[in-house]
């Protein structure tokens, strides 16, 4: 990324942490992380949050704990996922290619055409491309017409292959995950652009926000035990979560899409997604606040989606939840956000703990 965007675009920045953000959003956007992949980007961000000064832990799941002392003894639970989509390799075909499956839930359409990694078992790394099984127009007769699901998807691998059993000398088989490149750009009119926003956008914020506490030495009003979810994007990321937390923040992306209200530039405040309703007067309490510190924001339904909150609920936790998190455009895609969204879900995240300066 060219350092000069981020000169350049301080005069638009509503908060000092959004430099933080954006270099350490694209330092774990560049770590693959599909759901079942994550130990070295939660590494990154145990490390990152160690050097803060906070305590970290896992979970027997493999999620990462991080501990922040409040000025009560009541515990908020916040939670991002560092899990990606991706896919896995189900099968290598006679003719050197690879047959996929999905890790998480995806287009076809979306994926085509994307450069990936391939990470074996053995801890080698492999390049190729995301393609059809008819892939060129000068050559396919069906090239345009067929129907872009799992059995017509296939990687190109990058290496010297011409059968199956040259793939498998170099140690490539069924199982093997499959990360996708995620192309980040941040551009000089505040854009962010990059797959995998859903959720390192999200990570980036709690992390922004964990610099904040220690710099300015600072505590929130409950005791947080924060978790970066390794599972979400396969339904059951929040599933187990310390038994001391009473409330849970979900931070995640926010929907945009037919009559939804989100946008790139705010916050959203999940009133309901696909598992229900979310905590009624937590949803309020994180509305008064939006207007209390006039922090851009909306409220939303998301009709197909799902947070590390739902699947706390659904695993009979006994607390109460809500959903914020920054508009993301063209999600499960080649998705885009804003800086200043990215700001809002910062400083939505900093009143509702307590900490956030009126005058920032």
């Amino acid at each position: 990324m060219a350092e000069n965007l981020f000169e350049r675009g301080k005069k638009e920045w509503s908060c000092k942490e959004s430099g933080y953000m954006l270099r350490f959003l694209e330092k774990i956007v560049n770590i693959p992380s599909p759901s079942g992949y994550t130990k070295r980007v939660l590494q990154v961000i145990e490390q990152e949050a160690a050097s803060f000064g906070y305590q970290t832990g896992y979970n027997r799941k493999g999620g990462l704990l991080i501990s922040v002392e409040g000025r009560t003894e009541r515990v908020l639970g916040v939670s991002a996922h560092a899990d990606t989509l991706g896919a896995m390799v189900r099968a290598v075909r006679k003719d050197g290619t690879l047959a996929i499956v999905p890790v998480g839930g995806f287009m076809m359409e979306a994926i085509e055409g994307s450069y990936c990694q391939i990470l074996t078992r053995e801890g080698k790394e492999f390049s190729g491309t995301i393609q059809t099984v008819a892939p060129s127009v000068h050559t396919f007769d069906n090239a345009r017409s067929l129907e872009r699901k799992e059995k017509n998807m296939e990687v190109r691998l990058d290496e010297r292959v011409f059968c199956d059993e040259d793939v498998k000398k170099l140690g490539i088989g069924a199982g093997d995950f499959i990360s996708f490149a995620p192309k980040f750009e941040y551009t000089e009119s505040g854009f962010i652009k990059s797959r995998h926003l859903d959720d390192k956008a999200s990570v980036a914020v709690i992390l922004a926000y964990l610099k904040y506490l220690s710099e300015n030495q600072k505590k929130p009003e409950q005791t947080l035990r924060i978790l970066i979810s390794n599972y979400e994007e396969v339904g059951f990321g929040g599933s187990a979560i310390p038994q001391d937390i009473e409330e849970f923040l979900a931070i995640d992306m926010g929907a945009i899409g037919d009559d939804l209200n989100g946008n790139e530039y705010a916050v959203s405040i999940c009133a309901k997604d696909s598992s229900g309703p979310y905590d009624f007067d937590m949803t309020n309490r994180l509305i008064a606040l939006a207007k209390e510190y006039d922090i851009d924001y909306t409220v939303d339904i998301f009709p197909h989606y799902g947070s590390d909150v739902s699947a706390a609920l659904k695993a009979g936790n006994d607390i109460r939840g809500a959903l914020i998190g920054q508009g993301v455009s063209a999600s499960h895609g080649m998705e885009r956000t804003h800086i200043s969204a990215m700001e809002q879900t910062w400083k939505l995240l900093a009143a509702y703990t307590g900490v956030l300066d009126s005058k920032k």
